[in-house]
């Protein structure tokens, strides 16, 4: 099997960061990028059955969980999709241990979804301060929460509402020439960023894709089979991958900031992008709506993560690096969506939004790698190991 990258990422982060929501620049603040984190620290608890992981998510949460069920830093009045994305860890707080809080606390974020703006076709805006915006962002911030709640809570009524937001997406954001999708679709064409035309944002960020594809497989885990959009968010699935498959560097076998402008003075090869591509690329492959000539770009995508990005300490610990910040558009800081603003953002070590793509990026390859083994070494999902 190799290295077990996953584990050691886990432990370096629980040794470095006991509580995420001390870590640099976060002063406790209600962020979205503990969910990333917490759903790789999840993944390896159902994987390893160590408790250690189950503890460490409990452990952060219950910070913000107040014993009402209310949370602490969160507005249900800003209509932020990004501050649903934590809640996809109550169902199993809640399932774990019974604690009223956390159902409580899933329902407060439930109501926000249900008064949330929408587009006039029915897709969740970003947030308040961004009207009739979709951003790909936001498919991951709420749509797994939400599509888990519908299932676990009302009796899997209306997933369509869920399914729907992706395809409404896929039509507003997608490039008819190279297959990739805009970062962002502005309905009202207003924005100073977007073309005044299309209201498409002017290129295509890796790491926005990448949120849109890790969300895109973990609904399809989710969703009933025979539901009437599975087959098209599978296609969906497939086309962006392809698309992303011929920017694929060819000497590292990671992917740019700016996807399609490698050869662009100051573009460079990020982590976080790159971590959550392959992420979706074994959650695909071992859910069965990737056949096995994924394999290869996998195995590449996936050596090339751990030779690009990563580098051990003394200590042993892991430092992932090449990691965007953050990118945005729009705001009162010149986020203009040009590649000169792509490019500009810091470049910085150990985000936890990179990181948590890492993590859940290494326990998919490392799940597939060992399937592969047990099954004899001979299997596809084995090839390149």
């Amino acid at each position: 099997m190799g290295e077990k990258w996953a584990v050691r990422t886990a432990d370096t982060l629980m040794e470095r960061l006991p509580r995420l929501y001390e870590g640099k620049g976060y002063n406790g603040k209600w962020s979205y990028d503990y969910g990333v984190i917490l759903k790789g620290f999840e993944l390896l608890w159902k994987q390893t059955g160590d408790r250690k992981y189950y503890n460490y998510i409990a452990d952060n949460m219950d910070y913000f969980i107040q014993e009402d069920g209310s949370i602490r830093g969160y507005r249900q009045d800003e209509n932020n999709i990004d501050h649903i994305n934590n809640g996809k860890l109550l169902f199993t707080l809640y399932a774990e241990t019974g604690l009223e809080k956390y159902k409580l606390a899933a329902d407060s974020l439930r109501e926000q979804l249900r008064h949330h703006p929408r587009t006039s076709e029915g897709a969740f805006w970003h947030k308040n301060i961004y009207p009739y915006q979709i951003w790909l962002d936001g498919l991951y911030m709420g749509s797994p929460f939400y599509l888990q709640y519908l299932l676990a809570f009302e009796d899997g009524a209306d997933l369509g509402d869920v399914t729907k937001q992706f395809i409404i997406c896929e039509k507003h954001t997608k490039d008819p020439v190279t297959g990739l999708l805009f970062h962002a679709w502005d309905e009202k064409k207003a924005q100073p960023w977007c073309d005044p035309q299309t209201g498409l944002s002017p290129n295509f960020w890796g790491r926005s894709m990448g949120w849109y594809l890790m969300a895109l497989v973990d609904v399809l885990e989710m969703l009933p089979e025979d539901h009437a959009d599975y087959a098209e968010l599978v296609r969906i699935l497939r086309d962006t991958l392809t698309a992303l498959k011929n920017f694929q560097d060819a000497e590292a076998g990671v992917w740019y900031q700016v996807v399609n402008l490698g050869e662009r003075k100051g573009n460079y090869l990020e982590a976080s992008a790159s971590s959550m591509i392959v992420y979706a690329i074994g959650k695909g492959i071992r859910l069965g709506v990737l056949d096995a000539s994924w394999n290869t770009v996998l195995n590449r995508a996936y050596d090339g993560l751990i030779a690009e990005f990563v580098l051990e300490t003394k200590e042993g610990w892991v430092n992932l690096n090449k990691n965007c910040q953050v990118a945005g558009l729009g705001g009162a800081d010149q986020r203009d969506g040009t590649y000169a603003y792509y490019i500009s953002e810091p470049i910085i070590t150990n985000d936890q939004k990179g990181l948590g793509a890492f993590l859940q990026a290494c326990a998919e390859v490392e799940q597939l790698r060992a399937a592969a083994g047990a099954a004899g070494g001979g299997g596809s999902h084995a090839a390149g190991v």
